[in-house]
């Protein structure tokens, strides 16, 4: 496909991607690894990360996490807001649910962080929405 002056016109999937390099990425996982990292910190439970930058416009990669009560879940957001307004400087984009609890949603653009309380997990069930989402393993560094 070309425009009126014969360059070349990049197609959808061309155009959504053009702007990503491997630098990006690489950044974006180490943003997810250190979202992970500030979950644990506040015994977040069964972490993982999913890579959904193949499939979804919407981010690269969700870490999604369980905390087991209202109060774990908002401390756990929280020391993720910390570490990663500390550490990179970055606050999120968008806060959803801080104040229920049950499940909160911090928007960082290239990583989105669902911290759920166990039954809001099992009933969204995000995992199996995007099963066809590549697992990065995330393993634990506390003891």
């Amino acid at each position: 496909m070309t425009n009126s002056q014969n360059l070349p016109v990049p197609t959808t999937s061309e155009a959504a991607f053009s702007g990503v390099s491997a630098g990006d990425e690489d950044t974006a996982l180490q943003l997810a690894y250190a979202v992970a990292a500030a979950a644990e910190e506040r015994k977040g439970s069964d972490i993982r990360i999913l890579q959904v930058g193949d499939v979804s416009y919407l981010a690269d990669y969700f870490v999604l996490v369980t905390g087991f009560s209202a109060v774990q879940v908002r401390a756990i957001t929280r020391s993720i807001e910390a570490t990663l307004e500390d550490d990179w400087n970055r606050r999120p984009l968008r806060v959803e649910g801080q104040m229920e609890g049950n499940w909160v949603l911090l928007d960082y653009g290239e990583v989105i962080v669902h911290v759920f309380m166990p039954e809001a997990r099992e009933f969204y069930d995000l995992e199996a929405f995007w099963g066809h989402a590549n697992q990065i393993a995330y393993r634990s560094s506390l003891p």
